[in-house]
């Protein structure tokens, strides 16, 4: 009878940390942090505190920012088969546990944040109001929550460049150029194959109103052809060597053709290559940055 009860009492705790870790997002978290940690060494951090405070402080500000999402959306949740399973949705947690989840979550990672220095304890806040109170009641308004949503989603690598250095440069900002471009081919990719599961929550996220079409691909298929020059900038600025320019180009242009093959076709397929196509990117070219750094 005991070994049963202990059986129960395990099952119920790893259902509550997976409950917590849905909240919290962890493998989109983990994804988020990985370019703030590529920019850091980029600018030459290394295995110190400074590293810890810098990934655990994203990492906690970030699931905070998923909590909070999904607090506001709790109610659309349930429509969408995609996320009617998580946790606020099914009841099996409830908003003030979330709340309290988010809160504390969000207050460490500002403090751990700051403890690298102010403008790092700043921007990681304002990633998180951003994505939670702007972007977040957007996405029921206009598929220009996209765009809004770019800012927070951009501030990581620049977090990850101003944890270094304590001030905003060219390079911050060229850091931040990088990701925010590569946001609209991998959100809207999501959105082309997640189209049927927004439409039951209301969203309309694609860039035209005429949702799964032509000119939507073609918006796609763009914002990916800018991801080439943009791409290689930190090359054009002098700050990485020649094989950033030729691996970065190479990878650019392989981003775009997978795009440009989704154009082409315009199924679902196609699109869901071009999301994995995009996850693969943009480590691949942050961490190029780091292994081309002159």
């Amino acid at each position: 009878m005991l070994a049963e009860e202990k059986t129960i009492e395990k099952e119920v705790s790893v259902s509550i940390m997976k409950d917590i870790a849905t909240l919290m997002k962890l493998r989109l978290s983990f994804l988020v942090v990985i370019s703030a940690v590529a920019c850091f060494f980029f600018m030459g951090g290394g295995l110190d505190i400074r590293l810890f405070y810098l990934i655990a402080g994203g990492f906690l500000i970030t699931g905070a920012s998923n909590g909070f999402n999904q607090i506001i959306e709790k109610d659309l949740d349930k429509l969408m088969p995609r996320t009617m399973n998580r946790p606020l949705a099914q009841g099996r947690m409830s908003v003030f546990v979330a709340l309290i989840i988010s809160i504390t979550s969000g207050i460490a990672g500002a403090v751990l944040l700051f403890q690298l220095n102010f403008f790092s304890g700043i921007l990681g806040i304002l990633a998180m109001v951003l994505y939670a109170a702007i972007y977040t009641p957007m996405k029921k308004i206009s598929p220009w929550a996209v765009f809004v949503g770019a800012f927070p989603g951009a501030i990581p690598p620049m977090i990850g460049v101003v944890a270094h250095t304590g001030t905003f440069e060219l390079i911050a900002g060229t850091m931040f150029l990088v990701q925010f471009f590569w946001q609209f081919p991998h959100f809207w990719a999501i959105a082309w194959v997640m189209d049927d599961d927004y439409a039951k929550a209301g969203f309309s996220l694609l860039p035209m109103k005429s949702r799964k079409s032509k000119q939507s691909a073609f918006l796609i298929v763009l914002y990916t052809a800018f991801m080439v020059p943009v791409g290689v900038l930190p090359w054009a600025w002098g700050w990485t060597n020649d094989w950033s320019l030729y691996i970065g180009t190479i990878a650019g242009l392989w981003f775009f053709a997978v795009a440009y093959r989704f154009y082409l076709s315009l199924d679902d397929k196609h699109a869901r290559n071009l999301m994995f196509a995009s996850f693969l990117y943009l480590p691949l070219i942050q961490f190029l940055y780091v292994f081309t750094k002159i």
